[in-house]
């Protein structure tokens, strides 16, 4: 509903970039539900608001939310299991509007040239490739993104990278920092929780103790 009235509001001012932005938000709802339906709508949305954007003189400002719709279609693909169709869209796409506009945070979009190195290590967690996207990971600094939830989103998805290989020390390390960052979001992050309860079953006597506090703090026992 939000998303909905800031793109009428946005249509209202006859704003292009503000316009697109709302649409930005709205393809982020969409993507956040596990409805196949709903995932690809997102990418439609996005695409369309990024051929209406366009149209509209060529500023930083424009290039960036451009930018910004390329990754819900990216993060749309990669969510649908169309991996090579993600990065190619990435790598296409949204790295050459990254070069151009550099860092940012046009329309809270935060995008830049470190969200779209972020979100390719999304795309080989989603898909499994754990080494590389550990590979890309070490390639990314954080520490100057103005967004603590894209900060707390590339934690979780590193932590699960490690997961992925059984690494539970360094899983473990992540979704401490992770509880630093946000404890609150961490305690309702499915992913999180499967990771915390999964690591509790398995992990080494060493650092039971350890999941196991984390595990309470959280109320998941």
């Amino acid at each position: 509903m939000v998303a909905d009235r800031a793109i009428r509001a946005a249509e209202d001012a006859a704003d292009p970039v503000r316009i697109a932005a709302a649409q930005w938000n709205l393809g982020h709802v969409l993507l956040s539900h596990n409805d196949p339906g709903a995932v690809e709508e997102a990418k439609e949305v996005a695409l369309l608001a990024a051929e209406q954007l366009r149209q509209a003189p060529a500023t930083a400002e424009t290039k960036a939310v451009e930018g910004a719709l390329e990754l819900v279609a990216v993060v749309s693909d990669a969510r649908r299991r169309h991996w090579w169709e993600a990065r190619r869209r990435l790598e296409e796409r949204a790295a050459p509007l990254a070069r151009q506009v550099g860092e940012g945070n046009v329309q809270w979009t935060v995008f830049g040239p470190t969200n779209v190195a972020m979100h390719a290590m999304s795309i080989e967690m989603l898909a499994g490739e754990a080494s590389e996207g550990l590979r890309v990971a070490d390639q990314v600094d954080t520490g100057q993104l103005p967004s603590r939830e894209r900060r707390f989103t590339f934690g979780l998805e590193l932590a699960r990278c490690y997961d992925l290989r059984r690494e539970d020390a360094a899983t473990l390390v992540h979704l401490l920092d992770l509880e630093d960052i946000a404890p609150e979001d961490l305690a309702r992050s499915p992913l999180a929780r499967k990771m915390i309860l999964d690591l509790q079953k398995r992990v080494r006597p060493t650092f039971r103790r350890q999941v196991t506090a984390l595990a309470e703090r959280l109320h998941l026992v």
